[in-house]
C-alpha cells in the first residue's frame, strides 16, 4: 500500500490530497503557503503512516514559477519525514493539466490536489535527486542573467527603431556599432545632426578619438561616415526631433544601466563557478567559458539526476517527436519546446560558440547548414547543440577535461 500526497501549489496556499493506493481519499484541505502550513501537511503524512505501513510515500508538487521551491525543499529536508520511505517529486503542469483532462469535473484547486494524487498513483513521473545550495544560488544567478540579457535585447531593438526617425543611414553608413559608449554618447547627447554636420572633420575625428580613447583605430574614418550619414539621411522637424532625442536617451541610460548590472552578476556567477566541481570539465571544451559553463550546470545540478544524455535532452526541450501512421512516417518533424528554456539557452549560446572556437563542431555545423535550404543556421546550430549535450554529459559524468580529436 502507498501514499500519494498531492500538492497544488499557489502563491498564498498549499491545497493537498492524501490519496492511498486504493484511490481512497485520507485527508483533503488546503493550508498557508508558509512553514507553518507545510508543517501541518507533514503531521498530517506522519499521523497517516503511524496508522498504516506505507510502502512508499510519495509527495507531488506542480512546478509554479517560485512557489514551489519552499516547500518541496521543505518536504525532501525535514529530518522526520526522512525517516519514512518518502520521495518528493516536482511535476510539470502540462502533464498534470493533460490528465485532469480525463475526468469531467470542475476545475477547482481542491480537484488539481485529487488528479495530482491520482497521477502520482499511475507512477509515471520520476524522483529527482535533491539539488545542492550551491546549485540553486548558482541558478538564480543565470537565470536572472537571462532575463537581463532579454532587456538588454529589447532596449537595443527599440533604440535602433527610434534612431532610424533620427538618422535613418546611421546602420549602413557606420563602420562601428553604434551601441559603444562613445557612439552613443555622440548620437544621443553630445551633437545635434546640424552640429555634426557643420563640425569640422578634424575637430569631430579628435573629439571621437578622445571618446573612444583611441579605440576607434582610424576616427576619421568614422568622422567621415557619421558626417556621411548626417547628410544622406531624412531630417525631422524639431518638435518631432527633441521627442526622439528624449526616448534615445532614455535607452541609452537603461543600456547602461543594464550592462552594468549583468558585469556584476558575471563576476559573481564566477566566484561561484569555483566550489562547483562540474564547471572545470565544460571550461575544458574550446569556446566554453564560466558564464555558459555555469548555466548549463546550474541548470542540470548533480549530473547523476540524469541516466543518459537523452533525458537531458528531453529536459532542455531540444528533441523531435516522432510522427507515424500506418505506413507514412513523417521526415520533418518541428522541435519540441517543451522543457526547461534556461538550459536550451545556455547549450544553444555555447554550441554556437564551440562551433567557431572546435573543428570537430565546425565541421558539423557546416553539414547540417547545407542539407536544407532554409532555417540553416537555426537548424544546424540546434543540433549542434544537442551534439554539445551528449559530450557535456559524457565529460561530467568520468569527470574528464576535453580533448579535442586529431583532424585526418
Amino acid at each position: 500500500m502507498n501514499l500519494y500526497i498531492g500538492i497544488d501549489v499557489s502563491k498564498n496556499k498549499l491545497d493537498y490530497c492524501a490519496l492511498n493506493s486504493d484511490q481512497d481519499i485520507l485527508n483533503q484541505d488546503e493550508v498557508i503557503n508558509s512553514q507553518i502550513g507545510a508543517n501541518t501537511i507533514k503531521e498530517v503524512i506522519l499521523r497517516l503512516a503511524r496508522l498504516t505501513s506505507f510502502d512508499n510515500i510519495v509527495i507531488g508538487l506542480e512546478a509554479t514559477s517560485v512557489y514551489d521551491i519552499h516547500p518541496a525543499m521543505f518536504f525532501q529536508l525535514d529530518e522526520d519525514l526522512n525517516q519514512l520511505p518518502l520521495s518528493v517529486t516536482t511535476l510539470n503542469p502540462k502533464y498534470t493539466y493533460r490528465f485532469s483532462q480525463l475526468f469531467d469535473d470542475d476545475k477547482t484547486d481542491q480537484n488539481d490536489a485529487l488528479h495530482i494524487a491520482d497521477y502520482l498513483r499511475m507512477e509515471h513521473y520520476q524522483t529527482p535527486v535533491l539539488r545542492q545550495e550551491e546549485y540553486l544560488a548558482l541558478q538564480r544567478l543565470t537565470r536572472e542573467r537571462f532575463h537581463i540579457v532579454g532587456q538588454i535585447t529589447d532596449c537595443k531593438h527599440h533604440f535602433l527603431n527610434n534612431l532610424f526617425y533620427k538618422l535613418n543611414r546611421a546602420e549602413a553608413e557606420l563602420p562601428t556599432s553604434v551601441f559603444g559608449s562613445a557612439m552613443m554618447e555622440v548620437l544621443t547627447n553630445r551633437y545635434s545632426l546640424d552640429e555634426i554636420s557643420e563640425t569640422p572633420l578634424e575637430v569631430l575625428a579628435a573629439d571621437l578619438n578622445n571618446l573612444s580613447h583611441g579605440r576607434f583605430g582610424n576616427a576619421e574614418e568614422i568622422a567621415k561616415a557619421l558626417k556621411r550619414a548626417v547628410r544622406n539621411s531624412y531630417r525631422l522637424d524639431k518638435v518631432m526631433e527633441d521627442s526622439v532625442d528624449v526616448v534615445l536617451g532614455m535607452y541609452a541610460d537603461e543600456i547602461k544601466m543594464l550592462s552594468k548590472q549583468l558585469k556584476l552578476l558575471d563576476k559573481s556567477i564566477e566566484r561561484i563557478c569555483v566550489a562547483i566541481p562540474e564547471v572545470k570539465p565544460l571550461l575544458s571544451i574550446p569556446g566554453i567559458g564560466k558564464i555558459y559553463a555555469a548555466g548549463i550546470i546550474a541548470e542540470l545540478g548533480q549530473i547523476n539526476r540524469f541516466k543518459n544524455e537523452a533525458q537531458i535532452a528531453g529536459y532542455a526541450g531540444l528533441t523531435w517527436r516522432r510522427s507515424q501512421s500506418g505506413e507514412s512516417e513523417r521526415q520533418t518533424t518541428p522541435l519540441t519546446h517543451n522543457g526547461n528554456q534556461y538550459l536550451r539557452y545556455y547549450l544553444v549560446e555555447a554550441a554556437n560558440m564551440v562551433r567557431i572556437n572546435e573543428p570537430v563542431f565546425a565541421n558539423y555545423y557546416k553539414k547540417k547548414y547545407s542539407e536544407v535550404p532554409k532555417y540553416q543556421h537555426r537548424r544546424a546550430i540546434v543540433l549542434s547543440a544537442r551534439k554539445l549535450i551528449r559530450l557535456v554529459y559524457t565529460l561530467t559524468t568520468k569527470h574528464q577535461l576535453y580533448q579535442s580529436p586529431k583532424m585526418v
